[in-house]
């Protein structure tokens, strides 16, 4: 078994087929440990991009790279995914990378260079930022930075060369080895079926028609807040700010409310959430005289 710490750098392009932008992979980094945590091999690749003739400033600003360097040493991308998956070892490896953003580019260009969402390389990954800030105290919820976790961990950095594919996997197999616990680990490590790739670049919206396939805002049951009675509504609903609004009434107290609904479509199902507020007096006598 071995673990494939991997980097990508990407450029910002445009699609202009499918008028989006897209973030191409200019560069893959990977270090491959061995189960002592030993670095056996190592992967650097330039991609040259085919999308964009030219590399935005921020993206050359960040990892000083030229088109010249690209020009000189980048190949297409569909032979150097290829070339990665055989260096990589595949099925005997984990696959581990900064934060999972980088599995979210590598699909999109999966999709648009090899026509598949699926990579079916990848059988199981670990997200190597969330484990490692999992030992910090605490941060709270927002990701942490490599260079601010490898000074946390009073692991030495060169900021200089960060953001540069391999020297990227370099810091952050430091810190994974720096924390490591094969027990704990493992627990982060996530199996990656043709479902884990869907529910990963699945995008959640919220509903906006009262009644679909999926979902009828009809069927949904209200309590009074106060008596927790049925309710019944007193007006279609109408769909406002991603979410339904309608006016009900308690059939025990009589009270009239607001109610607002918000329908939430995500890769298992709709979430649901209810918002009850009371109407005042004054409303709800104009209420009743306006029906």
């Amino acid at each position: 078994m071995f673990y494939v710490i991997f980097d990508l750098e990407w450029n910002n392009a445009y699609d202009y087929r499918l008028k989006k932008g897209i973030n191409e992979i200019i560069e893959i980094g990977a270090i491959k440990l061995d189960e002592k945590l030993n670095i056996v091999d190592t992967y650097k690749q330039l991609i040259k991009p085919k999308l964009s003739k030219k590399l935005s400033s921020r993206f050359k600003n960040l990892t000083h790279i030229s088109m010249d360097e690209i020009n000189d040493s980048g190949i297409l991308f569909e032979d150097a995914i290829s070339d990665f998956i055989r260096w990589s070892g595949g099925e005997n490896s984990i696959f581990l990378s900064w934060s999972n953003s980088d599995l979210y580019v590598l699909i999109d260009n999966f999709k648009k260079f090899i026509g598949s969402s699926s990579i079916d390389f990848i059988k199981q990954y670990a997200d190597v930022q969330k484990y490692c800030q999992s030992f910090i105290e605490n941060d709270g919820s927002n990701q942490i930075s490599l260079a601010h976790c490898a000074e946390l961990l009073e692991i030495k950095a060169d900021t200089e060369s960060l953001h540069r594919a391999l020297e990227d996997c370099y810091l952050s197999a430091e810190c994974f080895k720096k924390v490591f616990d094969k027990e704990k680990f493992m627990q982060y490590v996530v199996h990656c079926d043709k479902a884990f790739f869907e529910r990963l670049v699945f995008k959640p919206f919220y509903i906006t028609k009262p009644i679909t396939e999926e979902y009828n805002v009809y069927n949904e049951v209200l309590n009074c807040p106060y008596c927790k009675a049925n309710m019944r509504v007193l007006k279609k609903y109408e769909s406002m700010n991603k979410s339904f609004r309608t006016v009900c009434e308690c059939t025990e107290c009589n009270k009239k409310f607001w109610a607002f609904i918000r329908a939430k479509k995500t890769y298992d199902g709709v979430v649901v959430t209810h918002k009850i507020n009371i109407m005042n007096k004054k409303r709800a006598e104009r209420f009743n005289h306006n029906k």
